[in-house]
């Protein structure tokens, strides 16, 4: 793809493939990809990264059809197997950009162990989870992120269990770069991708992904979050943990934790 940033708005276009977009129309999907497709323009034009160098990968769900609509090298993985591909591809050539995109049902259920193994491991990829709280692409069975007493087709009467808490799950395997954002705050979002793309080791960011067919909860965030300020120490880990667990009055944003450290790569 030829770089010209003097028509910024046709080269965005390039990004997109001609493929039809089929998520339902209002789905939080669409802001991460605009996101996405933003944070990586703008890094390729800061000459943080090559576009070329980029490799994305998705699982099973609404999200990974985030790899049909983008014009970048990519693999598709089965489910919940995102992290070990990206792994392997990172160790196969170190100059790749290995980017993840992941759902709850996806990262949270299928693949939890992948996920707690390359955080803990410190592979340098970036993971980006749509967290929609419930499996969308099978209509509607609850998750591991689903709140209590969530009624889906497969909790008629409503889930009896706690949700998982995946930013302290994160910050408990060894993640060196934990943060959460809203698919409807495009520009925090960006911001946040730009970071996780940037961080030298295993970048997750948890995205709270409205489901407007069977999940809609746009206004349940609109309400509570706020973002983390910039006085908030990102080194701080009993910090992070601590905010972490802040979901039933305010939710808290941004980048909950980041640090230096040896990647799996690098050790290797």
């Amino acid at each position: 793809m030829k770089l010209n940033f003097g028509n910024f708005f046709e080269y965005f276009m390039n990004l997109l493939t001609k493929v039809k977009n089929t998520w339902c129309p209002g789905c939080g999907d669409f802001g991460i990809l605009t996101a996405f497709q933003q944070a990586v323009l703008e890094l390729v034009k800061e000459k943080q990264i090559k576009l070329e160098n980029i490799v994305i990968s998705g699982g099973i769900g609404c999200h990974a059809k985030i790899m049909d609509y983008l014009n970048l090298n990519s693999f598709y993985s089965i489910h919940g197997r995102v992290p070990p591909t990206l792994t392997g591809i990172k160790i196969a050539n170190p100059n790749l950009i290995p980017i993840g995109f992941s759902g709850d049902g996806d990262s949270y259920d299928e693949g939890i162990s992948h996920l707690i193994h390359t955080a803990k491991r410190n592979s340098d990829i970036t993971m980006l989870i749509h967290n929609n709280q419930v499996f969308a692409l099978t209509t509607g069975q609850f998750t591991a992120t689903s709140p209590k007493n969530f009624k889906g087709v497969s909790t008629p009467k409503g889930s009896i269990e706690e949700p998982l808490n995946p930013i302290f799950l994160m910050l408990a395997s060894g993640a060196t770069f934990v943060a959460r954002a809203f698919a409807r705050d495009i520009p925090k979002t960006k911001e946040i991708i730009k970071e996780a793309i940037k961080h030298k080791g295993f970048s997750f960011v948890d995205i709270l992904q409205p489901c407007v067919s069977f999940n809609d909860t746009t206004e349940f965030y609109r309400k509570r979050i706020y973002y983390l300020g910039k006085d908030y120490p990102k080194n701080n880990l009993r910090l992070a943990i601590e905010k972490s667990f802040k979901r039933s009055q305010k939710i808290p944003l941004g980048i909950f934790y980041q640090i230096k450290k040896p990647t799996f790569e690098d050790s290797i």
